[in-house]
């Protein structure tokens, strides 16, 4: 076992890991028995989760990585798995239900509110994946996003900007008709 490593800001806090370890350990033993054929874990899962955030914060490649956290290959690919199967999702969701119960609320929203904004592009993003505001004579994305009442983050989505607001906010259950425009 390498020494303790001395903390870095962005490092979780105990009672913040504690909040997430179950989570995260459950996913591991659900692999685990699976029967993945899957060796004996070698890195801890707080410096795995303590190194995505390091690269959240810093906002550098994941081959920056400082050489005290596990590998940065290791890393990206725990990151890419739990996107991938929703374990991101569901600590969000479990943290944002914690937070509207503190504050007296349900912890499921029934309420969203949706705004959208113009985000510019670089010169070399693709023309199909952006489009132009002629109000603002710019060449962009939309950023949609979902609050919940309290302005906790629901979803994200980016758009062309040619897509429509309301059109790219509307959302319908696969098979039922699509929403009507009021």
């Amino acid at each position: 076992m390498a020494p303790p490593r001395r903390p870095y800001a962005t490092d979780l806090s105990d009672a913040r890991w504690a909040l997430i370890e179950p989570v995260l350990s459950a996913w591991r033993q659900a692999r685990a028995e699976a029967g993945l054929g899957l060796s004996e874990p070698v890195h801890d899962l707080r410096e795995i989760v303590n190194a995505i955030l390091y690269v959240n914060r810093a906002g550098c490649a994941w081959h920056l990585l400082p050489h005290d956290f596990p590998p940065y290959r290791t890393v990206c690919g725990y990151y890419a798995r739990w996107e991938k199967d929703g374990t991101t999702q569901a600590i969000r969701d479990l943290l944002r239900g914690r937070v509207r119960e503190q504050a007296g609320r349900a912890p499921d929203p029934t309420a969203a509110i949706i705004d959208a904004r113009l985000v510019k592009t670089s010169s070399n993003v693709p023309e199909a994946s952006q489009g132009y505001d002629a109000g603002k004579r710019t060449k962009g994305r939309m950023q949609h996003i979902a609050t919940d009442t309290l302005g906790l983050l629901l979803a994200v989505v980016i758009t062309a900007r040619r897509s429509r607001t309301p059109t790219a906010a509307r959302t319908s259950p696969p098979g039922s008709p699509p929403a009507s425009r009021r």
